[in-house]
Order: structure tokens, then C-alpha cells, then sequence
């Protein structure tokens, strides 16, 4: 009978806890639950359309370069290491100038052996051929050189090389002059303390030369050895000529008769012939 009664009692809280789930799922049913509705998204732009760019060109260009001659690839590195005075790897001068050393072993080789270029090992820079930094030095250096100093071996020791030798120039530290073969310019020390032995020889055919008396020969002579004169004759006689043409002439003032001026009649002659 204790067992027919658990049973019994264990049925009835069945029933009720059946009950009580029917009744939950009833309410959520009946209950009506709020939507979430999202705000309208703002109106962006469209994306722009990716543009993919045609490298053909340029790697036409890269391959062109790749397959120029030794020289010519030489030369374009050569140009890089003088316009930027900079060490570059070989990987930087491919990505620079599109000239691959590392894989044409003739480039490396007569880079590595050119007179115009320093290589320490790892990098390439330009070596000129004489190491100069500035205006200072420059004197310097051409003061050592009483008999000259080409100019073409100062271009390339820095980059205001040129202003500076024109400064020295003009504050009349050097000469510059003209070499009669060669045609090149001839840099000079303009120093008091050095002292220019000239033989007698040299200064009697000096001595011996006639020069032509008049400003215009001479400018010839010296146009037709290669040298500029350093005047113009012919064009400063000719604004001479122009000023004196330009100058109005003088007037001449007309006499006046007053009262003590003497009347004649000489330029009537007919009038005492009688």
C-alpha cells in the first residue's frame, strides 16, 4: 500500500508541473514581442573603381636598359653616383636606375675597375680626381700648381666647384686662361709670394714682337689664334660715333640791331655807283 501511494502522489506532481509548462507556453505566445527594425544605413559614396596601371612601358624601358651595351649601362650608373654623391649597394642602384650588377658580372667588374668610381666592398660612390670639399680647399690645392691646373680635373670634386673657381676669379686669387692646344681653360695661382722664373730667351721674343698699332688688328690677331679679346674696339667706336651724331648742334644766335649797332649800305653797292 506505501508503494501504491508514492506512485499515486508522484503522478499528481506530474499533472501539476504539466500544468504549470502548458500555462508558460501559453503566455509567451498571447505575449507579442517588439521587432527590432535598424535605422537606415547612410548613403556613402561609391567606392571608386580600382584602376590597375599598364606597366608595359615601363618595363619595356627596364628590359631596353638591361640589354644596352656595357658602356652604356656604365655610364648610367656613373651619372647616378656623380649627380647624388652618395654610396649606393647594388640593389639600390637596380631599384634607382634599372642597371642590374649583380647580375651582368662584366658591369660589376668595370665598375668595380673604373678610375671614376670607389668600391669598398658593398658600395659604389664616385670618386673624382681630386678630394675636395670646399672653396678652401680649392685654393689650396691650385696654389700647389704654379704652372697650372686643368680645370676639366676640378669639375667634378663637388658640385659648386665651378661657382667657387669663378669667385676666386673675380677676387683676383687665380687667373684663368686659355690653353692655345687644347682649347681648355687653365687655372693659375694669383699668389705674390710665389715667384715665376721666365727665361731670357722667352723675354726677348717677347720684346721682339711688333704688335699692330691699331686696337682692331690686334683684336684679329687674337681671334684668329683662338683667344676672345677682351675689348671691343669696333663697337665702342661705334657708340662713340652714335653719341657724337646724337648731340644737337649749337645755334647760332641771331644779331640783334640796337642803337649802337652801324647801319651801312656795302651790301648795295648798285646804290653809289652814280
Amino acid at each position: 500500500m506505501a508503494l501504491q501511494e508514492k506512485l499515486d502522489r508522484f503522478k499528481r506532481q506530474q499533472e501539476r508541473c504539466q500544468t504549470t509548462l502548458s500555462g508558460i507556453a501559453a503566455s509567451k505566445t498571447t505575449t507579442t514581442t517588439p521587432r527590432f527594425t535598424p535605422a537606415p544605413a547612410a548613403s556613402r559614396p561609391p567606392a571608386p573603381a580600382i584602376k590597375f596601371s599598364n606597366d608595359t612601358e615601363r618595363l619595356q624601358h627596364i628590359n631596353s636598359i638591361r640589354k644596352s651595351p656595357v658602356g652604356a649601362q656604365i655610364k648610367r650608373v656613373i651619372d647616378l653616383l656623380l649627380e647624388t654623391r652618395q654610396a649606393f649597394t647594388p640593389e639600390q642602384i637596380n631599384e634607382a636606375c634599372y642597371v642590374d650588377i649583380n647580375s651582368n658580372k662584366a658591369v660589376f667588374d668595370s665598375l668595380r675597375n673604373n678610375p671614376k668610381v670607389h668600391y669598398d666592398g658593398r658600395r659604389f660612390s664616385y670618386k673624382s680626381k681630386h678630394d675636395l670639399k670646399d672653396k678652401n680647399q680649392l685654393l689650396y690645392l691650385i696654389r700647389k700648381f704654379p704652372e697650372g691646373i686643368a680645370v676639366i680635373d676640378l669639375k667634378d670634386s663637388y658640385p659648386s666647384v665651378m661657382e667657387d673657381l669663378q669667385a676666386l676669379k673675380a677676387s683676383g686669387q687665380v687667373w684663368l686662361l686659355s690653353n692655345f692646344d687644347s682649347q681648355e681653360d687653365i687655372a693659375y695661382p694669383n699668389d705674390p709670394r710665389i715667384q715665376i722664373k721666365v727665361d731670357d730667351d722667352l723675354k726677348q721674343l717677347f720684346r721682339e714682337i711688333e704688335l699692330p698699332r691699331d686696337m682692331l688688328d690686334v683684336e684679329k690677331d687674337l681671334q684668329k689664334n683662338g683667344m676672345k679679346p677682351a675689348t671691343n674696339t669696333a663697337k665702342r667706336r661705334a657708340n662713340a660715333q652714335n653719341v657724337a651724331s646724337s648731340k644737337p648742334k649749337p645755334k647760332k644766335k641771331k644779331q640783334e640791331i640796337s642803337k649802337r649797332t652801324k647801319l651801312t649800305n656795302a651790301h648795295l653797292p648798285e646804290l653809289f655807283k652814280n
